[in-house]
């Protein structure tokens, strides 16, 4: 391979610290998805094996003390055994060989109860699922303080009215509190199945194809008086601070294809905030603006932008996040008792959708905590339309009046015509001889005041409080 002229070896390997992934670069999350924390995790997995079948009288105690004492990363040479991998299309095989070998230099005979009975993708799933939890954790822990975010911004303007928009149009006004409560809503939905999920990630344990067969052999060999293995899952499980399977689940993707659907969950969510952010932020309505700091929003050619970068960050792993879980979905279809490729599939793009919805989690803190709120720009924005934006209440007046066609159809004329000649609607209508004859100008004016139609916003947003603080949920 060549690079600006000059022969770069094959060998090389660069670093993957998130220069093109700015939604996850320097987060929490990304430093739990390293391929320094896959690979912890896997020795963390050999570890939990040899102490489950310590706890059922099958290894010494002191070779799991050996296992436990070299099971570090940095004891292996990382991209080494990534380079090894090709040879058997997953990374244990090389670290099996490469990890007994540490351990043989320590204790010869603890070296024997390395990887005792199991398989590669015992280890590699566990490992996966060790991983999850732990990022799951972070994005829990984010998803709460943005919802506190939410519900305290739903709660403060809950009066503050600005216009409710519907195919990108003036709508009819809503509030600012309800517009936070519906944000509010979608992150304690995400945040309820993040927990669900958490809760019960599965350790993975059936050996070679899903029978605990050498398992079985191992604890006849050692004297064990276990049934076939499944003594192993309870403690194995136990010591990962994983649920226990009722079964292998080699080829059930089932807890894969949950994660995706969680995270996708996530980022969708918090996607639907933060596009929202960025339609209110826009230089023409104005109505909200990302918290400032030195450097956020700006542009390498235009030095009056402040660019809504935080927004950016989260609607960018919105956009990514489904392609990933995508892949993870299709890895059901596992044949056999071990697919060739599915379950290798899995692998990057779980790590990728981890670290996306990582990082927006992270992000959508920042945001909610900090974002600025401009009523003066929302009560403008209510104005441009000259009261049009309530014509649906006028509507509703007017049509025991009128009629209701007739009503509908004597606003939408007065509508285009103030739109047309600049006049205020209550101007126009003032001058139809049946409406001035049921209505005062002051009248007219108040029926067009968008701050007294809001409808039920303020019970609406209640309920959203009550739900959030009950942490339950409301349809």
């Amino acid at each position: 391979m060549s690079m600006n002229g000059r022969k770069v070896p094959v060998s090389s390997v660069g670093t993957d610290a998130g220069l093109l992934a700015p939604t996850w670069a320097g987060t929490p999350a990304a430093a739990e998805v390293t391929d320094e924390a896959w690979l912890q995790a896997m020795l963390d997995v050999e570890v939990a094996l040899a102490q489950a079948q310590l706890a059922v009288g099958l290894t010494p105690a002191a070779a799991v003390a050996a296992i436990a004492s070299e099971a570090h990363a940095d004891r292996l040479d990382l991209v080494a055994l990534a380079h090894a991998a090709r040879a058997a299309a997953n990374p244990v095989v090389a670290l099996v060989t490469a990890f007994t070998e540490v351990v043989a230099a320590k204790d010869p005979a603890a070296a024997e109860y390395v990887h005792r009975g199991s398989t590669s993708q015992d280890i590699l799933d566990s490992a996966a699922m060790l991983i999850a939890r732990r990022v799951l954790t972070l994005i829990a822990a984010d998803l709460e303080r943005t919802a506190a975010a939410l519900a305290a911004l739903a709660d403060t303007h809950r009066h503050t009215v600005l216009a409710g928009r519907t195919l990108a149009q003036h709508a009819v006004p809503t509030t600012l509190g309800l517009k936070a409560a519906t944000w509010l809503q979608l992150v304690m939905d995400a945040l309820t199945r993040v927990r669900t999920v958490a809760s019960a990630l599965p350790a993975q344990l059936g050996g070679a194809a899903g029978t605990l067969a050498a398992y079985r052999e191992y604890a006849v060999i050692d004297g064990g008086t276990g049934e076939g293995g499944v003594e192993l899952l309870a403690p194995f499980a136990e010591a990962l601070g994983l649920a226990e399977p009722t079964l292998p689940w080699h080829t059930v993707r089932t807890p894969m294809a949950e994660l995706g659907a969680v995270l996708q969950l996530v980022t969708g969510a918090l996607g639907k905030f933060a596009l929202d952010v960025q339609t209110l932020s826009r230089t023409e309505i104005g109505e909200v603006s990302e918290p400032a700091a030195t450097g956020r929003g700006a542009s390498s050619a235009m030095p009056q932008k402040r660019n809504p970068a935080l927004a950016t960050l989260i609607v960018s792993a919105a956009r990514q996040v489904p392609a990933y879980a995508l892949v993870l979905a299709q890895c059901l279809l596992a044949e056999d008792e071990r697919p060739a490729g599915a379950w290798h599939a899995e692998w990057q793009p779980l790590r990728e959708a981890l670290r996306l919805a990582g990082g927006a989690a992270h992000t959508a803190v920042e945001l909610a905590e900090g974002l600025n709120v401009h009523p003066d720009r929302m009560l403008a924005n209510l104005h441009l339309t000259g009261g049009a934006i309530v014509t649906e209440r006028l509507a509703v007046v007017l049509a025991p009046v009128l009629g209701k066609v007739s009503a509908k159809k004597l606003l939408a004329t007065a509508s285009a015509e103030a739109a047309d000649t600049g006049r205020p609607l209550s101007e126009v209508l003032s001058e139809h001889p049946r409406l001035s004859a049921e209505f005062t100008p002051a009248q007219l004016t108040e029926l067009l005041d968008p701050a007294c139609y809001t409808g039920a916003a303020d019970a609406l947003v209640d309920r959203a409080l009550h739900a959030y603080r009950n942490n339950g949920e409301v349809r």
